[in-house]
């Protein structure tokens, strides 16, 4: 038997245990912690999560509020050293701006204003480990709701060296972080638990909707982007969100590895006042409706009522 036919053959079989590849990324740095000023709720916050991403060999971008490096106008150092611990253990870090505004409801020299001055203590720290800070994330996902402003922003982020980082796995642990936040406060271990099981269970359904989108949309599995944020929910289920990687045959990348996916060169034609992830703007950019997206699960509505 020739070796072309026999990989024919085996091909199917191959792609059968064929690693996908996964990068996650953490919007709003240092933390979120929902109002809970505590140095030691925080740093042991940080450094659960640290140390899971580290175990499970997950290579982590985070991207930057500098606002959070401050209280009451002065530089908090305690903030400044959560940043450094999180880029001395290995981990990236990217600019969110300095105060999360929102591009769809700012001027351009605003927000690109509001960029820079969000960039000059993540720069430092970066630098100290060799690092250049590269990376821009939109707050909201807001990369401009006409053509003409997102051209504008995409043109000076160019100029600037800042390459746009994108999300193809949208969702909203947001809320399941601020329900989570509420029962921790109440110390309600048994309403914790179900909330940190139906987030990880929701987690799977987003992570297979959006590889089915992406297989209706280019016929293969891209390199997928997740975005996460650094709250308390994380820091305690990371593992078990690797855990579920894992079973789906994802492998962890970083930005960069991601980035090298064609499927990110692809030019997107629709602008609205919408966040939403990028596999979702390549489809409406496709002509993609109503019943493309019905599929897309929903966030249970305890966990609504919850976080209201």
């Amino acid at each position: 038997m020739s070796k072309n036919l026999l990989f024919f053959l085996l091909f199917p079989f191959l792609l059968l245990g064929q690693t996908k590849q996964l990068c996650f990324s953490f919007d709003d740095l240092p933390l979120v912690s929902y109002g809970i000023n505590d140095t030691v709720y925080q740093q042991k916050l940080m450094s659960k999560l640290i140390n899971s991403l580290k175990n499970n060999k997950i290579p982590a971008i985070g991207f930057v509020n500098e606002k959070k490096l401050y209280t009451d106008g002065k530089l908090n150092q305690f903030q400044v050293e959560l940043l450094k611990s999180w880029v001395h253990n290995g981990l990236d870090l990217g600019n969110h701006t300095y105060s999360h505004p929102d591009y769809n409801n700012v001027s351009l020299d605003y927000f690109t204003n509001d960029l820079l001055k969000g960039e000059k203590i993540t720069k430092k720290i970066l630098k100290s480990k060799g690092k250049t800070l590269k990376y821009f994330r939109h707050p909201y996902l807001h990369v401009g709701n006409t053509k003409a402003k997102a051209d504008s922003l995409k043109n000076y982020l160019h100029q600037h060296g800042y390459i746009a980082a994108p999300v193809s796995i949208d969702n909203e642990d947001y809320l399941f972080a601020l329900a989570y936040k509420r029962a921790q406060e109440k110390d309600d271990t048994d309403l914790m638990l179900k909330i940190g099981h139906d987030y990880i269970n929701y987690m799977e359904e987003k992570l297979k909707y959006f590889e089915t989108e992406a297989q209706s949309l280019f016929g293969r599995d891209i390199k997928q982007i997740l975005l996460l944020h650094a709250s308390s929910l994380n820091s305690d289920y990371v593992d078990s969100l690797a855990i579920m990687c894992r079973k789906n045959k994802y492998e962890f990348i970083n930005m960069d590895n991601a980035l090298k996916d064609e499927v990110y060169k692809t030019p997107i034609t629709v602008y609205g006042k919408w966040g939403i992830s990028w596999l979702d703007k390549w489809a409406m950019s496709a002509g993609k409706k109503g019943d493309f997206f019905k599929d897309d699960p929903e966030t249970p509505e305890y966990i609504k009522v919850l976080s209201k």
